[in-house]
């Protein structure tokens, strides 16, 4: 695996929907294009509700992870 470096990691632990992706798209706002972002949720409908809100946002979801019931996602903000 291949450590990256995060200019913002967004904690979303324990955070329910639609909190979660609400924190996500405010806080992708104050990025510039093509940086990345790295959210950790354990609310299982961020598994589908991140790779939406990118799709929708015109955003690259980079990865997704889940493991012991924690989600970790990182996303490039579109250009």
């Amino acid at each position: 695996m291949v450590k990256r470096l995060f200019m913002k990691v967004l904690d979303c632990l324990g955070l329910v929907c639609p909190e979660p992706v609400m924190m996500v798209r405010k806080t992708v706002r104050k990025l510039a294009g093509g940086e990345e972002l790295k959210i950790i949720a354990n609310d299982p409908s961020t598994e589908r509700d991140i790779p939406a809100f990118c799709r929708h946002m015109d955003h690259v979801l980079v990865s997704s992870e889940v493991s012991n019931g924690q989600l970790e996602f990182v996303i490039k903000k579109g250009e």
